[in-house]
């Protein structure tokens, strides 16, 4: 299955928690959306892998997503080597995206500048046709693909955006796909541990940075993203 957009995410939620809004737009507008999460999130304080597993599912429905696949990366210690690389790779071959979406190139988690790193550096290698690669079980070797854009999610910390994109008819949408992570974030009834993404103040969090981004373009809410390269538009009406 060929998509237009793949986002990677260290940890399940990432996508969510950075792109959700962008996410079930751009499927809204008939977009083929997969996300692919690089670990199982099974370092996390709260819950247990194999109850992210369950929650991810449901996060990916609530989106419309496509697919959704996990690498099962070691949480917390994989690293931007080779091995990890020609993984990436593989995934990126295999679904041939025109646009990848991934983690914040700098954020309070360490998986997440890690991965931010690990994906682009994917992303560039994976249009090299001399690194040969190809899936499990298969005999056929993969041709070489390159995303045309890999630009990156804002997360804990207030990075500033290069762009933004309007998500007001979505917000409602990314705040649901959020909360189906029961185990991770706020729940007044739970009697797991607090962690610092299981308070009422980050969800709200995550409401008034959108809130906040949409202000300063003349909307409700958006998302804020940063790039590797200079945007690029046809001509100033597109700017509109």
């Amino acid at each position: 299955m060929k998509l237009d957009i793949l986002v990677f995410g260290a940890h399940p939620d990432d996508a969510e928690l950075g792109a959700g809004g962008t996410i079930a737009k751009e499927v809204s507008r008939g977009k083929k959306v997969g996300i692919i999460d690089l670990t199982r999130g099974e370092l996390g304080t709260r819950g247990t892998a194999e109850i992210r597993d369950k929650e991810s599912a449901k996060a990916g429905e609530i989106l419309g997503i496509a697919i959704r696949e996990n690498m099962e990366f070691a949480d917390g210690f994989f690293s931007n080597d080779k091995a990890h690389q020609l993984e990436i790779i593989k995934m990126v071959r295999k679904y041939r995206p025109e646009i990848v979406l991934c983690n914040a190139i700098d954020d309070r988690h360490i998986d997440h500048a890690r991965g931010s790193q690990l994906v682009s550096d994917a992303c560039f290698l994976s249009g090299l046709v001399k690194i040969d690669t190809k899936m499990e079980g298969e005999d056929e070797w993969q041709e070489a693909w390159r995303p045309k854009l890999v630009y990156h999610f804002i997360q804990w910390k207030n990075l500033e955006p290069d762009f933004v994109v309007d998500v007001s008819d979505f917000i409602g949408k990314k705040e649901e796909a959020i909360m189906a992570y029961g185990s991770q974030f706020f729940d007044p009834n739970s009697d797991e541990p607090e962690t610092p993404i299981s308070s009422k103040t980050f969800i709200d969090s995550i409401n008034y940075r959108a809130r906040d981004l949409g202000r300063l373009v003349g909307v409700d809410y958006a998302e804020g993203f940063t790039v590797e390269r200079f945007v690029a538009v046809d001509n100033l009406d597109c700017l509109i």
